[in-house]
């Protein structure tokens, strides 16, 4: 788990609350500015309809002068009196000259189309006859005609012959104008913005770019039943549009529509350099805190730090670091208080230390005295028995193989005891096999006449070669046998010991199927003097098999312990040559580092 310190919590506690005020009111003004923007768009669009509207109210009542002029020209209620087709389309070339117009049709009272004249091909006779008829039947004020990919805004006047109370009708006059490119450019700028006009479903002419077009020709969810739509957000590329539309000629079908886009991106381009001022502003104001920040909880977390570090060293045993408790706050109170407490922690320390040190040498001297006194007792009458001149010889021999029993026992204690004084440089690394050592524990083991009885089984996965200390693993692996062996019943006595190859080394399994670990020292089985059932124990096998395989760099656990037996488990590293010659250099006799040059 991460461990931060008190100090590098204040800064990201400040980096963490400026960065969100300044995302949040980064959020706030970009979220207010783009609403405003949005409500001014639509305000704008719908100043722009309103605005086109009164320029086409206005150009629709000029152009409707016009035509009641031009049908009203004595030259043209001639012409029409000829009734000759040929005559009418060759003779009104002038008069759409004089009309300025982009479309100039004549058609006789019947309503037969009988002149045509526009200003760029693609609209024919039969298109304009059919226009006609439909024109002709429609009793609205505006028209609006489509042919050869043409859209034209047209009027139509009646020409009379004398007054038009008379109703002496001659024919009809219509006049258009294309909806082209210029038109739609004029539009645009009157409308301060881009304008589409429709036709149906079909996009007639716009003034955006080619990839626009194509991309809002295939939008079909912006149509209107309403004269004027409310305006709405579509994507064109890669540009946003606030758009609203226009019914044209609605009642029609297909109706002719004006649609007004305006770039809501273009609008809002400035948010993009407020964005970055309120950014810079944001990582200036948390730059500014976190040195702020730091400068202050500097002075506030060096006391803490100090007494931090008093802490760690009076883990590490270390009474006397040295601290400043000058001040009157929380912190210099607390650093009183922790050298106090740390001054009656030493004395209950050294106090504890000397109880212990006494009640450790006192149990270590009843113990040792204890099996020093059975021993000496043993000896000592023994000794008298030999002083006696009426033995036997094999009386003497028992008598001296008594003697002999209790000198051993005496002399184990003795090495058992030094065992705790050494160090781990205390070994003696040969490079040899752990089987090896093994097989002679087990026969160790069979010198003792009452073990004989027990059998003791043997198994090997893997290699167990390399460099480790020979005698003292023997005599580890010789107190848990001799353990095992004084466990089971001596007729159904059954232990195996185990050899498997781990990385790194080898792991020894020694069980058998005694009677099991007692409850009670379970728990303590591997500290000095603790026995139990054992009439001659003395309480160290286990700590010094322990301190041995420690000193190897292993560890020593019990697996498993039950009514129906015990497995203790050895982790036994097994050194590398470069570890051993190390080891060697440190402190190994001649002999042992001319024996290992041998076996390299």
């Amino acid at each position: 788990m991460l461990k931060l310190r008190m100090r590098t919590k204040f800064l990201l506690s400040m980096l963490l609350i400026s960065a969100g005020l300044t995302c949040t009111s980064l959020l706030l003004v970009r979220h207010s500015v783009q609403k405003q923007v949005r409500l001014e768009i639509f305000a704008d669009l719908r100043n722009s309809v309103s605005t086109f509207q009164n320029f086409q109210r206005e150009r629709e009542l000029t152009l409707t002068h016009s035509a009641e002029l031009l049908a009203d020209l004595p030259n043209l209620r001639a012409l029409m009196t000829t009734q000759h087709e040929a005559t009418i389309q060759d003779a009104s070339s002038g008069l759409w000259r004089l009309a300025g117009s982009d479309l100039f049709v004549l058609a006789d009272r019947t309503g037969r189309v009988v002149a045509l004249h526009t200003a760029s091909p693609g609209l024919t006779r039969e298109m304009a006859q059919q226009s006609f008829a439909a024109t002709l039947s429609d009793e609205s004020s505006g028209h609006w005609w489509s042919g050869g990919q043409h859209l034209y805004e047209v009027f139509l006047r009646p020409i009379y012959f004398g007054p038009a109370e008379e109703n002496h009708l001659l024919g009809f006059l219509v006049i258009g104008y294309e909806i082209d490119d210029r038109m739609t450019s004029q539009v645009g700028r009157i409308a301060a913005s881009q304008v589409a006009f429709y036709y149906g479903d079909a996009v007639v002419k716009t003034t955006l770019t080619p990839v626009q077009e194509s991309e809002l020709a295939r939008q079909h969810g912006l149509h209107s039943h309403s004269e004027v739509s409310e305006p709405e957000e579509i994507q064109l590329g890669d540009e946003r549009f606030l758009i609203t539309s226009l019914e044209l000629a609605g009642a029609k079908n297909p109706a002719v529509r004006l649609t007004v886009l305006k770039s809501y991106d273009q609008a809002t381009a400035f948010l993009d350099s407020l964005n970055r001022l309120l950014v810079a502003l944001g990582l200036a104001a948390v730059l500014g805190g976190s040195a702020l920040v730091f400068f202050i909880s500097h002075t506030f977390t060096r006391p803490l730090g100090s007494l931090v570090e008093g802490v760690r060293a009076l883990e590490k045993g270390d009474f006397t670091y040295a601290l400043d408790a000058r001040g009157g706050d929380e912190v210099a109170e607390v650093t009183r208080a922790f050298n106090r407490m740390r001054a009656s922690l030493q004395k209950t320390q050294q106090e504890l230390l000397e109880a212990e040190r006494l009640a450790t040498i006192g149990r270590m001297a009843s113990s040792i005295s204890h099996d020093l006194r059975h021993s000496l007792a043993a000896i000592v009458a023994n000794a008298e028995f030999l002083c006696e001149s009426r033995l036997s010889s094999d009386q003497r021999e028992e008598l001296y193989q008594e003697v002999r029993v209790a000198v051993n026992q005496m002399t184990d204690l003795i090495d058992s005891l030094l065992e705790f004084s050494r160090t781990r440089e205390s070994l003696r690394l040969t490079y040899g096999n752990v089987r090896d050592s093994v097989e002679r524990v087990v026969q160790a083991i069979g010198t003792h006449p009452e073990f004989h009885p027990v059998r003791i089984t043997f198994s090997q996965e893997g290699s167990s070669s390399g460099w480790f200390d020979p005698r003292k693993l023997e005599r580890a692996l010789f107190n848990l046998l001799l353990n095992s062996c004084e466990a089971v019943v001596p007729e159904s006595g059954l232990i195996h010991v185990g050899l498997k190859e781990v990385p790194g080394g080898v792991e020894i399994r020694v069980s058998d199927n005694g009677r099991g670990i007692p409850e009670s020292i379970r728990g303590q089985l591997f500290e000095p003097f603790i026995s139990h059932g054992k009439e001659n124990g003395t309480g160290l096998g286990l700590t010094v098999v322990q301190k041995i395989v420690q000193d190897h760099g292993g560890d020593v656990m019990v697996e498993k312990t039950s009514a129906e037996g015990t497995v203790f488990r050895l982790l036994l590293p097994l050194a590398s040559s470069a570890e051993a010659r190390q080891q060697g250099r440190a402190g190994r006799t001649p002999m042992a580092r001319t024996e290992q040059s041998q076996s390299e």
